[in-house]
């Protein structure tokens, strides 16, 4: 069994990994910690995973590492750095914080408005968009999961950025995410009368999270390309669905998506103009997307789903371990999407 740490325990993304890697026929929970909850059950933190035989949540700084085969971070930005550049060279990181997602240190402070705590540690990360980045995967040690709008927004974009398929100067994506995306601390704005009944968008153009979608898109592109993004704030717990405009022909537009994903476990194509829900994809670790004809003959719109704690994080992060520890990648993420 490998032997792992789970830091951040306390928090959503920290729950996910707990309750998808005690399924896991490969992983061991031996340590969770959560400095704000140290020395409680982990039961008690989350009834809902009592029945779980996992270890008491303790303070990172009495984490023992001796025994550690791969650490988990889902930590804040900053703090999640300050602690992997400290870790022992033996131990994969598998990152779920934005401390290692951008390539460039000087975006990274940008867009993040702080120093980054560790800068040499950049050359030695891979980005964790599973299916884009395998062969990277499986030879780092520290692999930086994606943001989870940005994973949105990516699945149906990327391949879609060669060949002359879309106009890549007219790319809009709408984007609405339920509420677990803001993470558990109490925070005024989203609490439950502030969220329930209401649909809203929010960091119109200062997303953290185009900060990846510029990276990766011009990447791909061969060029700059810059998409216009606006989040929105759903009144739900978790999902997100992406509605993504483009200048293309939609037989194209399908044609591309399809080839790029035939071979894809988790990467679901849908039939041309169906419609797609956050329901379709809640509590798994699978991604749909459809191609549908709009209102204005010239424009294609494109929808992607995914749940933003799984897909969008924790399923991502043990799909990226999978790979890293040489494991059939869908191993402990095959369980199907909870409907209604």
């Amino acid at each position: 069994m490998i032997k792992t740490a789970i830091l951040g325990a306390s928090g959503y993304t920290g729950a996910e990994l707990v309750r998808l890697l005690s399924e896991h026929p490969n992983f061991e929970v031996s340590v969770v910690s959560g400095d704000s909850k140290a020395g409680l059950n982990y039961g008690e933190v989350y009834p809902s995973l009592n029945h779980l035989d996992i270890p008491d949540l303790c303070a990172i700084s009495d984490v023992s590492l001796s025994n550690l085969d791969v650490v988990f971070c889902a930590l804040p930005h900053t703090k999640s750095a300050k602690i992997i550049k400290d870790l022992p060279k033996h131990i994969k990181v598998i990152d779920l914080s934005a401390d290692f997602r951008l390539r460039d240190v000087k975006q990274y402070e940008k867009w993040y408005d702080c120093i980054h705590p560790a800068p040499e540690l950049l050359t030695q990360v891979s980005y964790g968009l599973t299916e884009f980045y395998r062969s990277e995967i499986v030879n780092s040690r520290i692999i930086a999961c994606t943001g989870c709008n940005a994973a949105t927004g990516m699945y149906p974009l990327l391949p879609l950025m060669k060949g002359g398929v879309i106009d890549r100067k007219e790319i809009i994506i709408n984007l609405a995410t339920g509420v677990s995306g803001a993470g558990r601390k109490a925070k005024e704005e989203i609490i439950h009368s502030e969220v329930s009944e209401g649909y809203a968008a929010y960091n119109v153009s200062t997303h953290r999270h185009l900060a990846e979608f510029d990276q990766e898109f011009s990447r791909e592109a061969g060029e700059q390309v810059r998409v216009a993004f606006t989040p929105h704030m759903l009144p739900q717990n978790r999902g997100i669905l992406a509605t993504i405009y483009v200048k293309g022909k939609l037989m194209d537009i399908q044609a591309a998506l399809e080839h790029r994903y035939k071979n894809e476990v988790f990467i679901r194509v849908m039939a041309p103009n169906t419609l797609i829900s956050t329901k379709h994809v809640r509590g798994s670790n699978f991604c749909h997307l459809a191609v549908c004809e709009s209102s204005k003959k010239d424009v294609v719109i494109v929808f992607s789903s995914l749940d933003n704690l799984i897909k969008g994080s924790s399923g991502q992060a043990i799909q990226n371990a999978n790979l890293a520890f040489g494991l059939e990648e869908s191993a402990g993420l095959m369980s199907a999407p909870i409907f209604p």
